[in-house]
């Protein structure tokens, strides 16, 4: 595959074409790196996992922890460890299920809410600094791209 414009091809049953898995694989190699440089640049005092757990519980709250632990494909013991630390800095709210008086839900606090606007405004300016870098044709491509980008974010069903 050359770095131009791709023809699109038809994909039969038998599986990805070899510009395709070739497509797949600098995509995966892009996105990783380039989330990974965000990351090690951002030094966010929020490790990885406590910050995925906020955005799911922003997301997807009130949770309870064993479908926090579900969604973050983590153990309820790691998930629990991982409350606790959110919990000490004040960054989620325990509240009693009304389901269940045995069991708590999990909702973000406004300091939860403040810290995750906060990481993503960082992280926003750091990419836009990357940009920057970038001439106005470069990222034009990126604009007109970020419409099948999203549509890969999409689960199959």
């Amino acid at each position: 595959m050359t770095t131009g414009s791709m023809e699109t091809e038809h994909i039969g049953p038998a599986g990805a074409t070899e510009e395709l898995t070739e497509l797949a694989a600098r995509l995966r190699l892009v996105v990783g790196r380039l989330h990974r440089r965000i990351r090690i640049d951002g030094r966010e005092s929020i490790p990885p996992l406590q910050l995925s757990a906020l955005v799911t519980v922003e997301q997807h709250g009130p949770l309870r922890l064993s479908e926090l632990a579900r969604r973050e494909a983590v153990t309820a013991p790691t998930m629990s460890r991982v409350l606790a630390a959110l919990d000490e800095q004040g960054l989620v709210i325990r509240t009693p299920d009304p389901h269940d008086a045995r069991g708590v839900q999990i909702v973000l606090s406004d300091e939860g809410a403040a810290r995750l606007a906060e990481v993503r405004s960082h992280r926003t300016a750091l990419v836009a600094r990357r940009l920057v870098r970038l001439g106005d044709g470069e990222r034009q491509r990126i604009v007109a791209a970020l419409p099948a980008l999203e549509a890969l974010l999409v689960d199959d069903d």
